[in-house]
């Protein structure tokens, strides 16, 4: 086997030793796993500590009923209560509205979930009063979910949802104890008095509940949950927008190293390497305002080579709910454009480190700031200030609006072309501005030079 031929030989136990091999390396890759450990695990390490302003729409549908003359409306005491609750204030941003307005919220992804209070609600709740009946209807409270909003949102509102109906149950179970008990009582003085006669005796022994009754008194309110918003069973539980948008963004950030790699190669600023096989072209002098310019060009066009190819994948293969297509195609080529000259404008300015800032830029600060995955009203404040620029978010709020949301523009589609109107400008004006500053202070990439075998220095 042929041996080739350098200048000099670099033993492999003496590059091992070498402090300026271990130093640096150790430096990057501990820091960058320090720095991703901490974004992720905090993000992730106590949600309903950190919940702040959770929206759930809040229902009081009840028309009430008359009691004795006096009108009598159950939903309205307890709408106060859930929306007055100590014990969640600061925590829920309960919005007070119609039924309607309530769907209307659930299907604009401005709420995670609903609490509904139906129009017989009183009139179920007092015929429960009434003793000895044959088939009593228990009042009910409806949990709407909102799955399209993320699951885990849809879960935490769902969650709080039930208990504060179970809470409500308890308390009204109370309330209906002590008529009981008041019913009972008077049943058992009528009966010691002995001055009853036998009809009445009868009738006020009938005023005492059963034991069936009793149980049922204590808690006495059904919980019925469906979807408010309901999306398709090939939707992933609301994350096939997550990983859709991560595809879009790893595309554009791998798209913008490949790109930025086989730009040098071709242009002689970097050896090709295949396997075993080794190759540099001879190099062409280029300005780095017009490497970047290429750059973006390229990484321009192929957007919508490879948003194209991830619907496909997406769609046609593995079968996820999707409408809107086209305009799928097109949002994500542009978002991938944005992401990619984003890139590249890092690689641009910082070189070789540039590939650790957009991996930071454009995932490891900008996915447990998305909200995505757990909502923003249950991350730390320091995530929730990355969510107004990390692209990430955007993106994905855009997804989210086109896959589950009908496109509407107010469901984050609308902020979603705008931020990524944002990022695509300030990436070029960072690109392009750093470049020519380069450039005019002579700071010029300098071509790889190929070495030629030198002959041993004769002793």
């Amino acid at each position: 086997m042929s041996e080739p031929v350098h200048p000099h030989r670099a033993p492999g136990r003496k590059v091992l030793r070498r402090r300026s091999l271990w130093i640096p390396s150790a430096l990057i890759l501990g820091l960058l796993s320090f720095v991703l450990s901490l974004l992720y695990m905090g993000a992730n390490n106590n949600p309903t500590g950190y919940m702040h302003d959770l929206p759930i729409a809040l229902v009081n549908a009840d028309k009430g009923m008359d009691m004795g003359g006096k009108q009598i409306n159950l939903g309205d005491q307890i709408n106060s209560k859930v929306a007055h609750s100590p014990e969640l204030k600061g925590k829920v941003a309960w919005k007070q509205v119609s039924r309607s307005e309530a769907e209307e919220m659930l299907g604009k992804d401005k709420a995670y979930g609903a609490l509904v209070i139906p129009e017989n609600f009183s009139a179920s709740v007092a015929a429960l009063a009434v003793p000895q009946q044959q088939d009593p209807k228990r009042p009910t409270l409806q949990v709407l979910t909102n799955p399209a909003s993320g699951s885990f949102g849809s879960s935490m509102a769902s969650e709080i949802n039930r208990e504060v109906a179970h809470t409500t149950s308890i308390e009204l179970g109370k309330q209906l104890g002590q008529q009981a008990k008041l019913q009972a009582a008077r049943a058992a003085k009528a009966e010691a008095s002995g001055h009853a006669k036998p009809e009445a005796d009868h009738a006020v022994k009938a005023e005492q509940p059963s034991t069936a009754e009793r149980l049922l008194i204590a808690d006495p309110i059904t919980v019925t949950v469906q979807e408010g918003h309901e999306i398709g069973t090939h939707s992933g539980l609301g994350l096939s927008a997550f990983f859709y948008t991560l595809v879009l963004v790893l595309g554009g950030m791998l798209g913008a190293n490949v790109i930025h790699t086989q730009l040098d190669a071709m242009l002689g600023y970097a050896a090709s390497d295949y396997g075993p096989f080794r190759r540099v072209k001879p190099a062409e002098r280029i300005s780095r305002t017009r490497h970047f310019a290429i750059g973006c060009g390229l990484m321009a066009g192929l957007s919508l080579v490879t948003s194209a190819l991830a619907l496909v994948a997406a769609v046609s293969i593995v079968g996820i709910d999707a409408s809107h297509l086209t305009l799928l195609w097109i949002y994500g080529a542009c978002a991938t454009t944005a992401m990619g000259i984003t890139a590249l404008a890092l690689l641009a300015v910082f070189g070789m480190p540039g590939q650790l800032v957009s991996m930071l830029v454009l995932v490891g600060f900008a996915i447990p700031s998305a909200g995505a995955t757990i909502p923003l009203e249950a991350l730390p404040d320091f995530y929730r200030f990355l969510a107004e620029f990390e692209p990430f978010r955007q993106v994905v709020d855009g997804v989210r609006s086109i896959l589950y949301f009908g496109a509407q523009v107010d469901a984050g589609l609308g902020r979603g072309w705008t931020m990524i109107g944002v990022g695509f400008v300030v990436a070029l004006l960072f690109g392009f501005g750093m470049t020519r500053f380069y450039d005019r202070r002579g700071l010029h990439r300098t071509p790889i030079k190929v070495l030629e075998p030198q002959p041993a220095p004769t002793v």
